[in-house]
């Protein structure tokens, strides 16, 4: 374990973790901008261009074969950060996740208070009626996914770029960082906003930066760990 980060927590009654995709990849997700990520993977548009409303829009079925391709995760599991944020959660301490990532991981390791800022693939709905269909249905459709009521386009449940936040998903995450005493800030580089100025409204004691690269946080930060997120937060790891 990591010593330092176990004291703050252990002094702590009001935590808050906010994530992005490097708390998934010790599960097998690749993040977007790591070395073997979607961002240097090769398709006829950049994926920030594929995963935008407009490019949705206008290319529909292509948006949909990206989207099959590389975003819909098959058998991944919960990692030992999953596990220890949904084991601090069930003592009191933690008082909720704030995340970047789609892949519902923290809700499959028993996390009950989840923020998710980018909405989830395990979601999706009719544009024109509101059906609700799982993540299996775009997975197994063909094309453009149609509902099964009305003929409408089913829509995964994610932000795309140039869509904005939910709001209410926004106004919790926000309220929840402006509760804690300790915010502890995992897997993300900070470049990706509006997600990021949410560190703005922290105003504890401790702020704690995991990231295997440096981040603008880091200068405000009481403890930066350059490790792998399971790592630090593994009450068993060394």
């Amino acid at each position: 374990m990591v010593p330092q980060l176990e004291e703050l927590i252990r002094d702590s009654s009001n935590i808050v973790f906010f994530g992005g995709a490097g708390v998934s990849t010790e599960s097998g997700i690749p993040d977007f901008r790591s070395v073997d990520g979607l961002y240097h993977q090769k398709f006829d548009y950049p994926p920030e261009v594929m995963l935008s409303h407009s490019f949705f829009m206008r290319h529909t079925e292509e948006f949909y074969r990206f989207y099959r391709e590389k975003l819909i995760v098959h058998g991944a599991k919960p990692n030992a950060a999953h596990l220890r944020l949904a084991a601090l959660e069930r003592e009191g301490r933690l008082k909720a996740v704030v995340t970047q990532n789609i892949d519902g991981l923290h809700q499959a390791a028993g996390s009950r208070r989840v923020y998710e800022l980018h909405g989830s693939t395990l979601r999706n709905y009719c544009m024109k009626c509101g059906k609700f269909y799982d993540v299996d249905f775009i997975d197994k459709s063909q094309g453009i996914p149609r509902c099964t009521e009305c003929g409408g386009i089913v829509k995964p449940d994610v932000v795309l770029y140039e869509e904005g936040l939910d709001p209410d998903t926004l106004e919790g995450a926000v309220r929840a960082i402006e509760g804690a005493d300790l915010l502890i800030v995992g897997g993300t580089s900070l470049a990706v906003y509006p997600a990021a100025g949410l560190l703005q409204y922290f105003h504890g004691r401790n702020l704690v930066v995991i990231n295997k690269q440096p981040t603008p946080a880091d200068h405000m930060a009481s403890l930066v760990l350059n490790m792998p997120i399971g790592r630090a937060l593994s009450a068993d790891s060394e």
